[in-house]
């Protein structure tokens, strides 16, 4: 793990060596990690086992916003990432990262960003395994590529559903949107009469995200094919149906909501659209057989996770059909976040 470029405000900062020692070595607990001490780590995955990777970065501005501490955006950075392992049905072991920071960092924020990700470190069994660090010109800007493991040939696909499978969902729906809304507009709250605890629980939704690598376990064993929800539960969908060449249909009337978010609706029953559009809910969706449904949402809550099923699969011109709460066809233009 490497240090290119430095600021000149906060606290005292150290040399690349002494930066890494201080701060990333510590979190390096694996023995293949090498406590960084090396331009490489290694990982032998044991027998009988795939290694499942994936990658997600995050950005200032665009993921969390510039009032966000650094231990709050660690913990961002690397949970959105476990949140597509346990879709996978892998269960996590480490990762790599890339830190590029603007100018105005501090030793105190690298501080705390280190001490967010130990947290979750210790909280999900991962070790860091390297990564580097450079500066960037504008924002913030935070890559993982985390790694898990699952049986030989067991890792679960996005392209898998079939006609007459089920989709189960895991969590709630439409809390990190909200709790975007609702970060963006401080006045948003007074205007739905939301109480200061449902504005906390969904604010926390956006910038926590709550992957379910408990119910890891429960994916692999039940489901046919699944995928985390992290741009949106209708355009994830549309990403499954297309993948599988089937037709999904969406019933918004069984899509699980907290209380906070079943409250901000109830008072603008637009805000439906924006749940089940805006992303950041990183929740599992998975397509499971029907008669394996009931065993996985019992396996799922065994593992401290609500399932809920809301849909079918059906053969068809692949695409979401949505549902609106009186079974009528909901129109959601795009259905999901989108960089480009």
């Amino acid at each position: 793990m490497s240090t290119q470029g430095a600021g000149s405000t906060g606290a005292p900062r150290s040399g690349e060596d002494e930066l890494i020692a201080r701060h990333f070595a510590p979190l390096a607990t694996a023995a293949g990690a090498l406590a960084l001490t090396d331009d490489t780590a290694f990982y032998t995955p044991p027998p009988g086992f795939d290694l499942v990777l994936t990658k997600d970065a995050v950005a200032a501005g665009i993921h969390f916003l510039p009032d966000d501490t650094g231990a709050s955006i660690a913990r961002k950075a690397l949970r959105v990432n476990l949140s597509d392992l346990a879709a996978k049905g892998a269960e996590p072991v480490g990762y790599l990262l890339a830190l590029g920071l603007p100018d105005g960092w501090t030793e105190d924020w690298l501080a705390d960003f280190a001490a967010g990700l130990a947290g979750d470190q210790k909280a999900f069994g991962v070790s860091l395994y390297g990564g580097d660090t450079i500066r960037t010109v504008e924002r913030a800007v935070i890559s993982v590529t985390a790694f898990g493991l699952v049986p030989t040939g067991a890792m679960v696909r996005r392209g898998a559903a079939q006609a007459g499978d089920r989709i189960v969902v895991t969590g709630t729906i439409g809390d990190g949107a909200l709790g975007l809304k609702l970060r963006l507009d401080p006045d948003l709250a007074g205007r739905l009469g939301l109480a200061a605890a449902d504005v906390a629980h969904l604010r926390d939704r956006y910038c926590h995200p709550q992957p379910r690598v408990t119910a890891a376990a429960a994916v692999r064993t039940h489901a046919r094919a699944a995928m985390d929800v992290s741009d949106g539960l209708v355009g994830d969908l549309r990403k499954m149906a297309t993948t599988s060449g089937v037709a999904i249909r969406l019933d918004t009337a069984r899509v699980p909501l907290s209380p906070a978010a079943a409250a901000a609706i109830a008072a603008d029953p637009a805000l439906l659209v924006a749940a089940i559009t805006g992303g950041d809910d990183y929740e599992i969706a998975a397509a499971v057989p029907p008669d394996a449904v009931a065993a996985f949402i019992a396996d799922c809550a065994a593992a401290g996770v609500a399932a809920t099923e809301i849909g079918a699969v059906l053969a068809g011109e692949p695409g979401v059909a949505v549902a609106g709460g009186d079974g009528a066809g909901l129109m959601i233009g795009q259905g999901s976040f989108s960089h480009f």
